[in-house]
């Protein structure tokens, strides 16, 4: 079973982006659940979702404590709560983020771990360019397709079909856009840390 830790603020699709990588999950024929984990539910408050994905039906309804990846939507956490508790020694890290991890004050965590699994994509930038809206869910997905590609985990195709059936129109092409915008930017950043390796 692989496990995901959402972590953002009220208003920016945390529990949409949990709930679409459920969808995508399924559509790829894998077993999924998604939920949310509310403190003070209004915006800007810390939101907490998780999604497990596996091979076989999923019993559990716990909290993801272990999480085999997290999925940062918004920086300005880091430093208010352990973000990374539980994370496995081989877990990936996407933060929604233009600055790197040096830059962000996390150099000695991303030193302690695989360089191909620590990335950053400017998921907002990229959904207020393609959806006109400061929502990052669907490009965190988008790249967190690319950043477990080696995973067999979910692929871009099946997030994309999760995009277009939870929203129409205009709002689910520029998600789907949006998604497959950070797909490319997760992609040319895995190549780049393979060539400096």
């Amino acid at each position: 079973m692989f496990q995901v830790r959402f972590h953002g603020r009220g208003g920016q699709g945390v529990v949409t982006a949990a709930e679409l990588l459920a969808s995508a999950a399924f559509r790829e024929d894998r077993h999924a659940q998604a939920f949310p984990s509310f403190g003070s539910e209004r915006m800007g408050a810390p939101v907490t979702s998780f999604c497990r994905i596996g091979d076989k039906p999923i019993r559990t309804h716990e909290p993801v404590s272990e999480p085999d990846a997290l999925l940062i939507q918004d920086p300005t956490l880091l430093h208010q709560a352990d973000l990374f508790a539980g994370l496995r020694p081989d877990g990936y890290v996407l933060l929604n983020s233009a600055r790197g991890f040096s830059e962000l004050g996390l150099g000695d965590f991303a030193a302690r771990h695989r360089g191909d699994r620590l990335l950053v994509v400017p998921a907002t930038n990229l959904a207020l360019t393609h959806l006109g809206r400061p929502l990052p869910g669907a490009p965190m997905l988008g790249g967190f397709a690319a950043l477990t590609g080696a995973e067999d985990l979910i692929g871009l195709d099946a997030v994309l079909a999760a995009i277009t059936d939870r929203f129409a129109g205009e709002v689910a092409a520029g998600n789907a856009a949006a998604a497959r915008a950070a797909f490319d930017f997760v992609t040319g950043q895995l190549e780049a840390v393979t060539q400096h390796a």
